[in-house]
């Protein structure tokens, strides 16, 4: 199966119910892009704009991988509309409030699986039933853990257990798949002198961990004041990746001990192998449609008969962890999110066109299209729909 073999094949538009109208401070925009990221979209925007970015605001990222539609406003931005290289900025109007996630009503997906054959057509087809029936376990996807290195290590975890130099080096020397040659070029400097802090000094480029290393060269043994100044961002995109984990792994406990093997199949994820129902027992389906569970962190205070207690207590205890104990002990900031993910997903307006794929010879191509919730992934379902 290919997906995403061209940008066309995967596209996600964003719904919501703000309508623009004439008052407000805020101008609402439509941001339609192929092949960028949400960010550098963004970018572009301000630099034609002259727009500092504090007067920006938008509801959530979109594939760079994909044709995208979006919105943004901007407190008293221009009302005019804006194309640069694939990216269409378009003036819908004014509001009186700015454009946030709250106002996602869902993400309309239209994906394009390719390169099937005709076995694989039929296998999608009776997974789509199946989800159809039981829903979709609403885990995190891939995406989410783009922060995870080569090896799997959380920075997060490590800056919960105090292990702050090993926290340093995952985020400042650890190899990732994507590592650009700068990045390698910094990295393999950061390995070769990691403790030989003013050596290291002179040998990296001006950035973000020469400004760090330039700390510890003043202060070689404070490598959680070090930690502490990690871009914000940086901190809040490692800390958000551990909890999305752990979230997943009390999703799948849950599964496995309330459903069992015989009613759940595998879904392959790239932290690990994750279950997902294929039928429900009657007596098993209100608990399971109407199950949420929390982000984990040391902020929630769980009623002590709350029913998904014990799993994630036995999943963390794993971890070596507790709900108390999940925090970054000695730093205000940053800290754990707080709330609750609806553990199961019903993919909307779904239907699915089955044809001969233009760009395969021989081949079948699969078209999905569906709405989810906003924070929902969609290839989870592809992968629902795809795995063996």
């Amino acid at each position: 199966m290919k997906l995403k073999q061209q940008p066309q094949d995967f596209r996600v538009e964003e719904r919501t119910d703000v309508v623009a109208g004439d008052a407000g401070d805020f101008a609402l925009y439509r941001l339609d892009k192929t092949g960028w990221t949400t960010p550098d979209a963004l970018a572009a925007l301000r630099r034609r704009w002259q727009v500092d970015h504090r007067r920006l605001s938008y509801g959530g990222l979109k594939d760079r991988h994909a044709v995208t539609s979006q919105h943004l406003t901007i407190f008293r931005g221009p009302k005019r509309n804006l194309t640069h290289e694939r990216v269409t900025v378009t003036y819908l109007g004014q509001c009186v409030e700015p454009f946030t996630a709250q106002e996602i009503r869902a993400n309309r997906f239209t994906v394009t699986l390719r390169s099937l054959n005709a076995a694989g057509v039929s296998h999608a087809e009776a997974a789509l039933r199946e989800v159809a029936d039981a829903g979709l376990p609403n885990y995190f996807d891939d995406q989410r853990f783009g922060s995870v290195g080569e090896q799997q290590e959380f920075v997060a975890k490590e800056m919960v257990f105090g292990r702050f130099e090993r926290a340093l080096w995952l985020a400042l020397a650890a190899p990732y798949e994507h590592d650009r040659t700068e990045a390698k070029r910094e990295k393999a400097t950061l390995t070769e002198l990691w403790g030989k802090w003013p050596e290291c000094q002179a040998k990296l480029p001006k950035g973000h961990a020469r400004s760090l290393v330039s700390y510890l060269a003043a202060h070689p043994t404070d490598f959680k004041g070090a930690v502490a100044r990690l871009r914000p961002e940086l901190q809040g995109l490692y800390l958000s990746a551990y909890q999305s984990y752990l979230w997943n792994k009390m999703l799948a406990a849950w599964l496995t001990t309330t459903l069992g093997p015989a009613n759940l199949t595998n879904v392959e994820l790239k932290l690990g192998t994750v279950p997902a129902p294929v039928r429900l027992p009657d007596e098993n389906r209100a608990a399971w449609e109407s199950l949420t569970l929390p982000l984990p962190s040391a902020r929630v205070k769980p009623e002590p008969d709350a029913p998904w207690l014990p799993t994630v207590d036995e999943m963390l205890k794993g971890e070596g962890l507790t709900l108390a104990e999940l925090k970054v002990k000695g730093m205000q900031k940053p800290f754990f999110s707080k709330g609750d993910r609806p553990a199961c997903v019903r993919p909307e307006n779904l239907s699915h066109t089955a044809d001969a794929d233009e760009l395969n010879k021989g081949r079948r191509k699969l078209v999905l299209s569906f709405d989810l919730p906003r924070g929902s992934y969609a290839t989870m379902l592809v992968k629902r729909v795809t795995s063996p």
